[in-house]
């Protein structure tokens, strides 16, 4: 499996996994709470800074994104046709800016890290005793190492049907996109389980 973590020393990077986590948690907060277009623009600015000093080439900055600029520019369009053109541009700077800094995190931030920082972070809602703090990180590691896999099978199997000359549409894409996933998922699980990482009487 691939990974979205980059190697490397930059700032980003030299911060502590807790100190992103908590600082991306508090960015989200406070880019809901504000309307303002000009502290929008800005906090794009800032995130699209941070994410530049990643030290990804541009293109492959770029391609990581575009699944998620897809989905902004829909929300963008969707905004623009029933609401004026100020509240209208809100919603994808607010996405964009949260999408750039999440990606200068997990970028600079290894699986491990993230695991061992999410579980220590769940700890104390085991007192509740409805989740385990284990099974919380082991589930985020999985999805940040999935992501890049799903990406690249659904670039692949687009290709694939361009080469037998069938038209690209995402009904027909999504169907085997979803039942490989699926699979990959059943897999994952069983070795989980054959290898006994999660144990509930225990």
């Amino acid at each position: 499996m691939q990974s979205l973590y980059v190697e490397g020393n930059s700032v980003m990077h030299r911060l502590s996994p807790r100190v992103k986590l908590l600082s991306l948690a508090i960015f989200s907060i406070l880019l809901f709470i504000t309307g303002n277009l000009v502290l929008l623009s800005l906090a794009v600015l800032a995130a699209a800074i941070l994410y530049s000093m990643v030290g990804l080439p541009m293109g492959a900055a770029m391609r990581r994104l575009r699944p998620i600029f897809l989905t902004i520019a829909v929300v963008a369009l969707f905004n623009l046709l029933f609401n004026p053109w100020q509240q209208a541009l809100v919603p994808p700077l607010r996405l964009t800016a949260l999408m750039l800094l999440a990606a200068a995190v997990t970028a600079t931030t290894s699986i491990t890290a993230f695991i061992d920082e999410v579980t220590a972070l769940a700890r104390p809602l085991e007192r509740t005793g409805r989740v385990r703090a284990d099974d919380i990180g082991l589930a985020l590691g999985l999805v940040l190492r999935f992501v890049p896999e799903i990406v690249d099978r659904y670039q692949a199997i687009r290709e694939a049907h361009r080469a037998r000359g069938l038209k690209v549409r995402p009904a027909s894409l999504l169907a085997p996109l979803i039942i490989l996933t699926l699979k990959d998922a059943d897999n994952i699980a069983a070795a989980i389980d054959a290898r006994g990482i999660r144990r509930h009487g225990s």
